[in-house]
């Protein structure tokens, strides 16, 4: 087991995008650069006017060891783009990480556990225990980022790296473009640290009682995005979340920011390549949903 200042790390690591840069490009990925796309491969949209192509790609932001999904589609979609847009700018993430964990600690002089009914805390409990940490190893932790930690603690030991994600892959690809990232760190942090405690606590309650079938859920959605079903993998998603606030506030209303992104990005000329996170790429509500919506379409490229 981690010591938990450092599996905090890792877990702030995993919040959103949270990856750190600039580690070597492995070599499965090197030799599928020259390989032809499968019948079934991760989705990739274009939008394209006149002068401008927007190639939006969804990833995965953690990943089992050896995965494979790189194809000559996606490197030279990527090798043709003048800019390379993220949700956040990677290279400022390992400076950020501390605000992170310090975002997340309680500030109130009370513990995690003393915030909770009798009922979810004994639940609670059961699941920490269950993992392999003390029942008080997160009492330091604000209900949201105690939910991150359970999210992420179950992959790492299933074999998921918050730090393989696939945007590892391209950051070592990147070098010489322009960058740009839709959101910065902070704002991301504060979608979650910003909600109201009953709701960050509905949300930890949540992720608790999901605990049994998270890798197993978390594998489908691999499974889906691996084959490029967008359409099986939003339902996947929305077939597990239970809030409807909480959908609205992670994805739907950043998505209609990043749309407005995107149309303001086609009054002018290049090649970019967005790579977000494949959530927001599929199903209702989705990037290309609400482009649709103000009579923009974007195809899929085979």
């Amino acid at each position: 087991m981690l010591p938990l200042r450092k599996f905090l790390s890792r877990a702030a690591s995993a919040l959103a995008l949270l990856l750190t840069p600039g580690l070597a490009l492995a070599d499965d990925h090197v030799a599928a650069m020259a390989q032809p796309a499968p019948a079934n491969a991760p989705a990739l949209w274009k939008l394209a006017d006149a002068d401008t192509t927007i190639y939006m790609f969804g990833t995965v932001h953690v990943l089992p060891d050896g995965v494979e999904w790189m194809d000559r589609r996606i490197t030279d979609a990527f090798a043709s783009a003048d800019q390379f847009v993220t949700e956040v700018d990677m290279r400022e993430l390992e400076a950020s990480r501390q605000m992170m964990v310090d975002a997340g600690m309680i500030q109130t002089g009370e513990t995690l556990r003393s915030m909770m009914t009798d009922e979810n805390r004994t639940e609670y409990e059961a699941a920490v225990t269950g993992l392999g940490l003390p029942a008080e190893a997160l009492d330091p932790l604000e209900p949201w980022f105690a939910s991150l930690n359970l999210s992420i603690l179950p992959l790492m030991q299933a074999g998921y790296d918050p730090m393989s994600g696939v945007e590892m892959v391209f950051e070592a690809m990147s070098e010489g473009k322009e960058r740009a990232a839709l959101e910065t760190v902070a704002e991301q942090v504060a979608l979650f640290d910003g909600m109201e405690m009953a709701a960050q606590l509905t949300m930890l309650d949540a992720t608790v009682e999901a605990i049994p079938e998270l890798t197993t859920l978390v594998n489908s959605m691999v499974e889906h995005w691996l084959a490029g079903d967008a359409d099986g993998l939003a339902e996947v998603m929305n077939a597990n979340m239970d809030d409807p606030a909480l959908y609205q506030r992670l994805l739907v209303d950043r998505n209609a920011k990043w749309v407005d992104w995107i149309e303001q990005r086609l009054g002018e000329p290049g090649t970019v390549f967005m790579a977000v996170g494949a959530g927001h790429l599929a199903g209702e509500g989705s990037v290309q949903d609400l482009l649709a919506q103000r009579g923009l379409v974007a195809e899929r490229v085979n």
